[in-house]
């Protein structure tokens, strides 16, 4: 840990390979070699994350051919990449914990709690999605799993989720709230307004980073003064950690590390998760501004192929049972699309519906074709 800072409580902030800056550099420890603790987890631990990476890789694989069908409107971002550091994450929280994510969320939502079925309804706009086909691909929402979205706005969660961090205070429970972001949140303003009251109200609250190293289109060193973004919450006395997004097990023994501190010590903490963007910023992005060498170097980190090597060379991931997970998620996600084309879509007459949430005098609803002046 070569990296530390003082931090509120006795705390370190630290990394968990020292002090690195690039990209290559930065996340060197799992591509080609052994996944932290492989050797120790239980067969059936270490297939149900594999299966639960490979059901985001083909879900957002056939969100993307949606997308190119005209199934799928609007702005639409994937979590191809980004599989291990999901699953790691969600695997840290308990039900009762909140989690607010931006809008790289799919992933996210899925394994939350909320089935895939009215996930892929949302993403076409359909009445039997989460929030019945108005959020969409940005704005995944179910109060019943406690995703509470969702957000198109960067860095529009952040204020959210530390007063949510907040209300679990003022109730004297013992949840906690995750706050999911990209690199990039990390620049803006409710970035240290919200770390900021969370380090000065002691909220249970864990901002985790995903640093896919490419801001849209900025690489982190060109946009961030301190590209180590764990350690952005020192000047707020907030330990920080960093660790190899592609790498599920360490994700989740980091989070899980993180989670139950925030719980238990009512403190804020920082994850920053490295981890590699293979396709670009959204569907539509075609990545031009990535060198011939930064598209193979994306590619050669891929974690959903790396954990299949890994449990393959481990004697956990037979033929037999990859094949036999493999046609289980394409089932699944077949499934998915099946029901989200059959869903209906909302009624015309709906189109003003949850404007507000309580009824609000002279609210207007006229439609496209009305009349600007009733006559």
């Amino acid at each position: 840990m070569a990296d530390t800072a003082k931090a509120k409580g006795g705390g370190t902030t630290k990394s968990t390979g020292g002090r690195r800056r690039s990209r290559k550099d930065s996340t060197t420890s799992a591509a080609g070699g052994t996944t932290s603790g492989v050797a120790d987890a239980k067969p059936e631990v270490l297939l149900d994350y594999y299966r639960r990476m490979l059901l985001i890789r083909r879900f957002e694989e056939r969100t993307a051919q949606a997308y190119t069908q005209a199934r799928i409107g609007g702005y639409c971002h994937l979590n191809l990449g980004e599989e291990a550091t999901v699953v790691g994450l969600m695997d840290s929280l308990q039900e009762r914990d909140y989690l607010y994510t931006n809008y790289r969320d799919h992933g996210y939502a899925i394994h939350k709690g909320m089935s895939p079925q009215r996930v892929m309804a949302e993403l076409y706009g359909r009445t039997d999605g989460v929030a019945k086909g108005w959020g969409g691909s940005m704005h995944m929402y179910d109060t019943e799993s406690r995703m509470l979205g969702g957000y198109g706005i960067v860095g529009g969660q952040l204020p959210l989720a530390t007063g949510a961090a907040l209300a679990v205070t003022y109730r004297g429970g013992d949840e906690i709230v995750m706050c999911q972001m990209g690199d990039g949140t990390t620049n803006i303003g409710a970035w240290h307004e919200s770390l900021n009251l969370a380090s000065l109200w002691n909220l249970p609250i864990v901002y985790a980073i995903v640093n896919n190293f490419t801001g849209m289109g900025t690489t982190v060193e060109r946009s961030s003064a301190e590209p180590d973004l764990y350690k952005r919450g020192s000047a707020y006395r907030i330990e920080g950690v960093r660790v190899d997004g592609r790498d599920v097990l360490a994700v989740r023994d980091a989070a899980a590390d993180l989670v139950e501190r925030a719980r238990s010590e009512q403190r804020p903490y920082i994850l920053e998760c490295t981890s590699y963007r293979l396709k670009g910023h959204s569907v539509v992005d075609p990545a031009k501004y990535r060198t011939e060498e930064q598209v193979a170097e994306a590619r050669a980190n891929d974690p959903v192929a790396a954990f299949e090597d890994q449990l393959g060379k481990a004697g956990v991931l037979t033929e037999e049972k990859k094949k036999e997970i493999s046609d289980a998620v394409k089932e699944e996600v077949a499934d998915a699309a099946d029901f989200a084309e059959n869903s209906p879509s909302p009624d015309v007459s709906t189109l003003f519906d949850y404007t507000y949430a309580t009824p609000v005098a002279n609210e207007s609803r006229r439609m496209p074709a009305d009349p600007v002046f009733a006559e």
